[in-house]
């Protein structure tokens, strides 16, 4: 079992931070001030209506050729829903670690399962870990649902999450109609109903203590989403969002009141390309712990997915390969921990 990062960092007596944090290569040990990115914040209320729609289609368009992320303002999910889900989440990660440890996703202290409270699974010794706990959770399909796992304190912590999720769920299919349409497709549902009825729905919350050594550590390696999309609410006061962008790190920008969107691999599948996935890590903070909770949308695992033919001819050939969501989701945990990126492996 691998101690808690909160534990960890509390248990330092030393400025050091052990071996299996510290980042190997020197490259990517560059972790100085990164340049902030002008992310497009999209008025989500506005992408909606008929008479405005024409600007805020552009600038999703500009966001997602440019950075593969967006934020989202007058989103429709109630700023109390949001304070409530990001106190529940705060409040959570502040008991103590044996209340936690009642939702540990190992069973029985050794094997390791994808739900539950901790941190990653240790797949070989010289994996190189993150400077984070989370709690994870499946939130759809609803009869999925692991209550046992979920935390009974705060009291409010599973009504807020049912909620929250909720509430984001709309604002996920008004944006992927919005993102169907950006690309061509006829049928601007395609891309909700490649979701299927089995669509799961995971809530990532990700709690990052202070680190005597940012420089040395990530809280999130370098990676892409394995999702369609990921919408996430970040920390509204400590940043550390980095994404990748012709080879330079940018910081994304902590914006009151948006969520933050991420466009994923599936997506990146589906519309052959068209949308890219980013690379993206998050580093740590020496005086200042951080918290963001993130929602995971996946087609069904049961289901396959390739290019939608619509968007294939001559001049543009299919660029990956169909694929079962099921194979992809368990190929992208094991690239995960060895710092890969998946989405190479069913490129054409």
């Amino acid at each position: 079992r691998a101690m808690p990062v909160q534990e960890l960092a509390g248990a330092l007596g030393t400025p050091d931070v052990p071996a299996p944090y510290v980042v190997r290569t020197h490259k990517d040990q560059q972790l100085a001030a990164a340049v902030v990115a002008p992310v497009p914040v999209i008025d989500h209320g506005r992408l909606l209506r008929k008479d405005h729609s024409a600007d805020e289609t552009a600038k999703l368009r500009s966001a997602i050729e440019s950075w593969g992320l967006f934020m989202v303002s007058n989103h429709g999910v109630d700023a109390a829903v949001i304070e409530s889900m990001r106190a529940a989440s705060r409040e959570f990660f502040r008991q103590p670690l044996e209340e936690k440890q009642r939702y540990s996703n190992l069973i029985c202290d050794e094997q390791f399962q994808s739900e539950g409270y901790g941190n990653d699974r240790v797949s070989s010794p010289d994996q190189t870990r993150d400077w984070t706990d989370r709690l994870y959770l499946k939130v759809q399909p609803e009869d999925e649902r692991r209550i046992a796992l979920w935390p009974a304190h705060p009291e409010n912590f599973r009504d807020v999450l049912h909620q929250f999720t909720k509430k984001c769920g709309q604002l996920k299919n008004d944006l992927l109609r919005a993102m169907a349409k950006l690309v061509g497709l006829d049928d601007e549902n395609y891309f909700v109903d490649q979701l299927g009825e089995k669509a799961l729905t995971n809530a990532r919350c990700s709690y990052y203590p202070e680190c005597p050594r940012p420089e040395l550590v990530f809280g999130l390696k370098p990676h892409t989403d394995g999702t369609v999309v990921t919408v996430l609410m970040v920390d509204d006061h400590v940043g550390g969002l980095q994404v990748l962008r012709d080879g330079v790190w940018w910081d994304v920008p902590i914006v009151p009141h948006t969520l933050l969107i991420l466009i994923g691999d599936q997506i990146e599948i589906m519309s052959n390309g068209i949308f890219k996935s980013p690379v993206h890590r998050v580093i740590t903070n020496a005086k200042k712990e951080r918290l963001s909770v993130a929602l995971d949308y996946s087609v069904d695992p049961e289901r396959e997915i390739e290019p939608s033919p619509q968007l294939i001819d001559e001049k543009r050939p299919a660029f990956y390969r169909k694929v079962k969501v099921k194979d992809y989701i368990a190929t992208y945990y094991n690239h995960f921990f060895q710092g890969g990126m998946v989405i190479d492996t069913i490129k054409l």
